[in-house]
């Protein structure tokens, strides 16, 4: 993506089911499990550099020492350095279950107090609780009221303290059931403390606790004595994987970096249904129970676009699979001549699409010289023959990324002169006047970085047309459930809809929409519908999408532009199992995104400057 964005969050969990001594034995160090969440955490490096964080229980410690071992960083190499002070702090006496976290900050501050794991720490091992996630709730303030409700008063209205304490409660009664139940068998308080450990219900605690969550996410926490959970959101929106073995068991974000630092084949792991939790107990016992009954099915569509690693097959043959939908449009739009049309690609994440929109290319061109040489059938000559075989897409690299700089995020101070110089070119390769150049990216968000930079970098080169491609659909609608696209100024495609409106005189229905959204906002999340539609309805997507060239093409630019976007239906033809496509179509999977697609526009419209949840 030539323009990064803010997105969500990784973990990583293992649970050793052998004593110590035993990965001694076998793999020769004491840091076994160590070594092994390292690499997890450094796999999925790129869902989170805003800050790092590790904590581990030591199961069955002594009376007068510590079993939650923790550390959490927001430098610049955030996991080295945990793992730097993690090290010594466990003097070879390493912890049987470790719990990893990967921060991208969607919500609230970057200091170190928002980094994960975080901790609601008690003398009582089973009232000590431990927390990570990949989430966003849309309605924070209800979860945060309802803690108000029950006499609490947290030290911070975030969306990290506000869960760890809605499940913390949730823990403490049922600690208190399972006392109450004991006491009244005439055991004492010492013999207690062991059996509330063995017998809570952590499924039963999740429950209580998330049933009024409304988002995307996957939450992962420990409890003080050992028991472990992964809860994965009723929609799926969030991802996470699992597998377990004799020796451990393990989940993360993603499916790749569990097969490469286990070395075990991909249909050896599983991923986690929605609705439901892993369950890991002190004893080593593990279990799926459901949580939360699933629904519709929401898979986010961006992270098979984006933002997961394309070392997963699947993924890798869904974003070439995008790239190959993308063959009609992309020919027609210049005019099916590959013989003055040059193909490359925005480095790097664009470059599987790329490899799978030349398939589709090589595939049209294959059938059309299957035509001329049935066409002149016994006539054809080795001339014409070898013209006609001589004929294949041009494939170069033309763009460069020099600079790795996170455009999307950046504030708006000095930004112009930072995209300007993100990306270079390659020179010499294309014909003055006459080429035609595609460059596909992945998606255009705000397109700054097209407008300010590679769009200007590429006619230096001089061609007769730019053509830029989107393997994935015009992003129209903010994202709620853990990924930073909140506002709607922020997209390309919003303004364009916005001006096509003033441009062709609808400009009343802005107006229009502005207080349907009022409207809405009155009403609770479960009664509203998402007004911001109409925005759209009046126009083709390529009507749009010719708006948005418009709006990019500086009056510098001598070459003429087009933008070509991925459909709604080729994203879904070519990434079946993820139909969560909210960011397109404005179908949000939970009511409460309606509710902050509705406050978007009003903030938009009213001048305000702040995310709608």
């Amino acid at each position: 993506m030539s323009e990064s964005i803010k997105h969500e969050c990784g973990i990583a969990l293992i649970r050793l089911l052998r004593p110590a001594g035993y990965y001694i034995d076998k793999y020769g160090s004491w840091d076994y499990s160590l070594r092994k969440m390292y690499l997890m955490m450094e796999k999925q490096h790129n869902r989170g550099q805003d800050g790092a964080g590790l904590a581990g229980i030591r199961i069955g410690a002594k009376p007068g020492t510590r079993y939650i071992h923790r550390q959490r960083s927001n430098s610049a190499n955030p996991i080295k350095e945990v793992f730097d002070r993690i090290y010594p702090e466990i003097e070879q006496n390493p912890c049987d279950v470790w719990l990893g976290h990967l921060r991208y900050g969607t919500y609230g501050n970057y200091n170190i107090d928002y980094v994960h794991p975080v901790t609601r720490e008690n003398n009582w091992r089973s009232r000590s609780l431990v927390m990570a996630g990949n989430f966003n709730l849309t309605n924070m303030e209800v979860i945060f009221n309802q803690l108000l409700e029950i006499g609490q008063n947290p030290v911070d209205f975030s969306d990290t303290i506000t869960i760890l304490e809605n499940v913390g409660h949730f823990l403490d009664e049922e600690v208190e059931r399972l006392y109450r139940l004991h006491r009244e068998q005439g055991l004492t308080k010492r013999e207690i403390s062991p059996i509330i450990e063995k017998e809570i219900d952590v499924a039963g605690v999740l429950r209580s606790a998330a049933k009024r969550w409304d988002g995307g996410y996957v939450m992962a926490g420990m409890l003080g004595h050992g028991d472990a959970f992964v809860l994965r959101d009723p929609a799926g929106i969030r991802p996470a994987f699992w597998y377990a073995d004799d020796e451990v068991v393990v989940a993360a974000s993603e499916r790749p970096v569990i097969q490469t630092v286990f070395d075990i084949r991909t249909d050896k792991i599983n991923e986690l249904d929605p609705g439901k939790a892993l369950i890991i107990k002190a004893s080593g016992d593990y279990s799926l129970q459901e949580v939360l009954p699933a629904t519709a099915p929401a898979k986010c569509s961006f992270e098979r676009i984006y933002f997961s690693r394309g070392t997963d097959k699947h993924i890798y043959r869904e974003r070439k699979k995008l790239g190959e939908t993308l063959t009609e449009p992309v020919l027609a739009a210049v005019n099916h001549d590959l013989k003055n049309t040059v193909f490359s690609y925005i480095p790097n994440t664009a470059e599987s699409a790329f490899y799978g929109l030349i398939e589709g290319v090589d595939k049209w061109l294959n059938n059309r010289k299957r035509q001329a040489i049935l066409k002149k059938s016994d006539a054809i000559t080795v001339a014409d023959f070898e013209r006609i075989m001589d004929v294949r897409p041009r494939i170069e690299k033309i763009a460069v990324k020099d600079i790795k700089l996170r455009t999307f995020i950046t504030e708006d101070r000095s930004r112009d002169d930072l995209v300007a110089h993100v990306y270079d070119v390659t020179y010499g390769i294309i014909r003055r006047g006459k080429d035609n150049l595609v460059v596909i990216d992945d998606s255009i968000v705000r397109g700054t970085t097209l407008k300010e930079s590679i769009i200007r970098i590429l006619d230096r080169l001089d061609p007769a047309k730019i053509v830029i491609v989107s393997s994935s659909p015009q992003i129209r609608y903010p994202d709620c459930y853990g990924i930073d696209m909140a506002k709607l100024g922020d997209f390309i495609a919003f303004r364009a809809a916005v001006e096509l409106l003033k441009e062709t005189g609808r400009g009343e229905v802005i107006r229009k929409v502005h207080s349907q959204a009022l409207e809405e906002l009155k009403k609770t999340d479960a009664e509203m519908v998402n007004v911001v539609k109409e925005i759209y309805a009046p126009f083709s997507d390529n009507e749009i999408s010719r708006q948005i060239a418009v709006m990019l093409k500086t009056p510098e630019i001598k070459a003429d532009l087009e933008i070509v976007f991925q459909s709604v239906e080729g994203l879904h033809k070519a990434c079946p199992g993820h139909t969560g496509d909210w960011y397109f179509t404005g179908n949000y999977p939970t009511p409460g995104g309606n509710r902050v697609v509705n406050r978007a526009f009003v903030n938009y419209l009213d001048g305000i400057n702040e995310r709608a949840y």
